[in-house]
């Protein structure tokens, strides 16, 4: 099965390439000013996917640490868009390009979540569901992180779920955060943060399993 039509689920050929993201992780406290950046750079992907996509269609998300207030995070603003159908590759990166956003190349080939989502132990959707576009802010006074899922995917519903468990359950945001500069300790010397997210996950899964 092949799924919704659509040019997400390899490397685009062409076009411009976002900066490789460098450094470890750097937890800052949390910004208040995050939400209302979010929501100022979600109606500008709004309004420049409108050509592409039915908007009404797709959902908008603020997801990430910096969307839970009260919990650190990196200084980088993580955004979601779900959409029944990935646009072309070409047509998207063209699209998004005078807003700043790059296509995100990864760090390593094996970099997560630049191409598809991996699907949790158990998980048995079909694997177009997993496709996905990733893509960085070229302003380095703006930086952020766009993730664009298919509506179908359920690793876009998980990341939503998780933000919203976090923003009203303190417990479970402080053995968040206690696990988040555990792992950024542990990777402190590494030149990228993959292995810092790829720590994060099993803690994510087990809260969105509940």
């Amino acid at each position: 099965m092949t799924g919704p039509a659509g040019g997400g689920g390899g490397d685009p050929a062409g076009g411009a390439r976002g900066p490789v993201p460098s450094g470890p992780a750097v937890l800052v406290p949390h910004d208040p000013q995050w939400a209302t950046l979010a929501v100022e750079r979600l109606t500008e992907l709004r309004r420049a996917l409108a050509l592409l996509v039915d908007v009404d269609a797709c959902t908008f998300d603020h997801i990430g640490s910096t969307a839970v207030p009260g919990l650190a995070a990196k200084a980088s603003i993580d955004l979601q868009v779900r959409a029944p159908v990935l646009p072309e590759p070409a047509a998207l990166d063209a699209a998004l390009a005078p807003l700043g956003w790059v296509p995100a190349p990864g760090s390593r080939p094996d970099s997560p979540g630049v191409f598809r989502d991996i699907p949790a132990p158990g998980e048995t959707e079909p694997e177009w569901v997993w496709a996905k576009r990733l893509f960085i802010s070229s302003n380095p006074a703006r930086p952020a992180i766009l993730h664009l899922r298919l509506s179908a995917s359920p690793f876009g519903r998980r990341t939503v779920a998780f933000r919203d468990r976090l923003r009203v359950e303190p417990d479970l945001r402080v053995a968040y955060e206690e696990l988040k500069r555990q792992l950024a300790a542990a990777h402190a010397g590494d030149s990228d943060y993959d292995d810092y997210t790829r720590g994060k996950s099993a803690f994510i899964r087990a809260a969105t399993a509940r």
